[in-house]
Protein backbone atom coordinates (compact mmCIF):
# COMPACT_ATOMS: atom_id res chain seq x y z
CA UNK A 1 0.00 0.00 0.00
CA UNK A 2 2.72 2.20 0.76
CA UNK A 3 4.34 1.57 -2.70
CA UNK A 4 1.22 2.27 -4.52
CA UNK A 5 0.92 5.81 -2.18
CA UNK A 6 4.88 6.69 -2.87
CA UNK A 7 3.77 5.99 -6.78
CA UNK A 8 0.61 8.08 -7.40
CA UNK A 9 1.49 10.70 -5.36
CA UNK A 10 5.39 10.79 -6.28
CA UNK A 11 6.73 10.71 -3.06
CA UNK A 12 10.32 11.13 -2.99
CA UNK A 13 10.73 8.99 0.47
CA UNK A 14 8.35 6.34 1.09
CA UNK A 15 10.15 4.85 3.85
CA UNK A 16 9.48 7.81 5.80
CA UNK A 17 5.92 6.68 5.63
CA UNK A 18 6.65 3.32 5.92
CA UNK A 19 8.45 3.72 9.40
CA UNK A 20 5.37 6.19 10.30
CA UNK A 21 2.91 3.02 10.14
CA UNK A 22 5.07 0.85 11.59
CA UNK A 23 5.52 3.08 15.18
CA UNK A 24 2.12 3.31 15.07
CA UNK A 25 0.95 -0.17 14.73
CA UNK A 26 3.43 -1.02 17.18
CA UNK A 27 1.28 1.05 19.82
CA UNK A 28 -1.45 -0.98 19.00
CA UNK A 29 -2.85 -2.46 15.55
CA UNK A 30 -5.49 -0.26 13.83
CA UNK A 31 -7.42 -3.75 12.91
CA UNK A 32 -10.54 -2.72 14.79
CA UNK A 33 -11.78 -6.35 13.66
CA UNK A 34 -14.98 -6.97 11.03
CA UNK A 35 -12.21 -7.35 8.83
CA UNK A 36 -11.62 -3.65 8.59
CA UNK A 37 -8.24 -1.73 9.55
CA UNK A 38 -6.76 2.01 9.36
CA UNK A 39 -3.67 2.55 9.14
CA UNK A 40 -3.24 6.16 9.61
CA UNK A 41 -0.82 9.27 10.50
CA UNK A 42 0.73 12.22 10.21
CA UNK A 43 4.05 12.57 8.00
CA UNK A 44 6.10 15.17 6.19
CA UNK A 45 5.93 13.35 3.15
CA UNK A 46 2.61 14.15 2.31
CA UNK A 47 1.21 17.80 1.38
CA UNK A 48 -2.47 16.97 1.65
CA UNK A 49 -4.66 14.41 2.92
CA UNK A 50 -4.12 11.16 1.58
CA UNK A 51 -6.19 8.11 1.20
CA UNK A 52 -5.85 4.69 -0.08
CA UNK A 53 -8.53 2.17 -0.07
CA UNK A 54 -7.28 -1.98 -0.58
CA UNK A 55 -9.28 -5.54 0.14
CA UNK A 56 -8.03 -8.77 0.54
CA UNK A 57 -10.02 -11.62 -1.00
CA UNK A 58 -7.94 -14.12 1.26
CA UNK A 59 -7.49 -11.51 4.29
CA UNK A 60 -4.32 -10.70 5.97
CA UNK A 61 -2.97 -11.57 9.63
CA UNK A 62 -3.18 -7.81 10.78
CA UNK A 63 -3.33 -8.44 14.33
CA UNK A 64 -7.31 -7.25 14.42
CA UNK A 65 -9.34 -7.16 17.84
CA UNK A 66 -11.32 -9.87 16.86
CA UNK A 67 -8.31 -12.18 16.27
CA UNK A 68 -9.64 -12.64 12.45
CA UNK A 69 -8.29 -11.74 9.26
CA UNK A 70 -8.15 -8.46 7.55
CA UNK A 71 -9.76 -7.96 4.03
CA UNK A 72 -10.30 -4.20 3.88
CA UNK A 73 -7.74 -1.30 4.45
CA UNK A 74 -8.25 2.40 4.79
CA UNK A 75 -4.44 4.09 4.98
CA UNK A 76 -5.11 7.53 5.71
CA UNK A 77 -1.90 9.82 6.08
CA UNK A 78 -2.04 13.34 7.12
CA UNK A 79 0.22 16.52 6.85
CA UNK A 80 1.72 17.29 10.34
CA UNK A 81 -0.21 20.98 9.57
CA UNK A 82 -3.79 19.88 9.43
CA UNK A 83 -4.88 22.93 11.32
CA UNK A 84 -8.58 21.89 10.78
CA UNK A 85 -7.83 17.98 11.65
CA UNK A 86 -9.95 16.96 8.18
CA UNK A 87 -7.43 13.65 9.03
CA UNK A 88 -9.13 12.88 12.17
CA UNK A 89 -12.82 13.83 10.51
CA UNK A 90 -12.24 11.41 7.83
CA UNK A 91 -11.38 8.87 10.31
CA UNK A 92 -14.14 9.31 12.20
CA UNK A 93 -16.51 8.63 9.22
CA UNK A 94 -15.55 5.71 8.14
CA UNK A 95 -15.18 4.05 11.42
CA UNK A 96 -19.18 5.12 11.37
CA UNK A 97 -19.78 3.80 7.95
CA UNK A 98 -17.99 0.33 8.36
CA UNK A 99 -20.33 -0.62 11.30
CA UNK A 100 -22.20 -0.68 8.63
CA UNK A 101 -22.21 -4.63 7.28
CA UNK A 102 -23.82 -3.67 3.87
CA UNK A 103 -21.50 -1.14 3.33
CA UNK A 104 -18.16 -3.62 4.54
CA UNK A 105 -20.16 -6.06 1.81
CA UNK A 106 -20.31 -3.96 -1.25
CA UNK A 107 -16.83 -2.70 -0.27
CA UNK A 108 -15.88 -6.78 -0.45
CA UNK A 109 -17.54 -6.55 -3.56
CA UNK A 110 -16.07 -3.82 -5.24
CA UNK A 111 -13.37 -5.19 -8.03
CA UNK A 112 -13.09 -1.54 -9.42
CA UNK A 113 -12.98 2.70 -8.41
CA UNK A 114 -16.40 3.15 -9.50
CA UNK A 115 -17.96 0.44 -7.37
CA UNK A 116 -15.68 1.62 -4.95
CA UNK A 117 -16.95 5.13 -5.09
CA UNK A 118 -20.68 4.07 -5.55
CA UNK A 119 -20.42 2.21 -2.32
CA UNK A 120 -18.59 5.64 -0.36
CA UNK A 121 -21.35 7.67 -2.11
CA UNK A 122 -24.11 5.85 -1.41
Amino acid sequence: MVDCIAKVCHLKDKDLILDMLMNRESLGSTAIGKGVAFPHGRSIAVQELTLLFASSKGGVDFDALDNKPTHLFFLIIAPPQDKENLYLQVLGHLVELIKISSFRQKLIEATNFDMLNAALRA
